[in-house]
């Protein structure tokens, strides 16, 4: 009778966070695994993103579109700003930049709200 082999596993495994060096080093390796999935992320360390991001800024005077709180913290804090796509873009690059589709947030509410909301719609998206 021949033997059960294992099942390849499905889901590659995250980058662990321990065994680095400092939680730079662990972020900047999570930001490398998912450079690999979404090509646009790497947009986010271009001279082009820092001026839209500091034109999206002013142009919202540095307050949050969605709790009206001011972005005056530091990163990571919760009034930290940052710039949301309003709609994702999802690989195109005429969304990704378009000021219309960015907005300044709160790192709270991003980090919670948009993300619940996110998480939402992919569970109503089509398979």
């Amino acid at each position: 009778m021949p033997r059960l082999s294992s099942l390849p596993p499905r889901l590659a495994a995250a980058p662990l966070a321990v065994g680095y060096a400092t939680p730079e080093d662990a972020e900047r390796a999570r930001d490398r695994a998912r450079v690999q999935g979404n090509n646009l992320r790497r947009l986010y360390r271009t001279k082009r993103w820092r001026e839209t991001r500091l034109e999206v800024l002013e142009r919202d005077g540095w307050t949050c579109r969605q709790t009206g709180i001011l972005l005056v913290g530091q990163y990571p804090a919760a009034d930290s700003p940052v710039i949301d796509h309003i709609n994702k873009p999802d690989g195109n690059l005429a969304l990704f930049w378009d000021l219309a589709n960015l907005q300044a947030v709160s790192k709270a509410w991003h980090d919670s709200e948009k993300q619940r909301q996110e998480r939402a719609a992919a569970a109503l998206a089509p398979r």
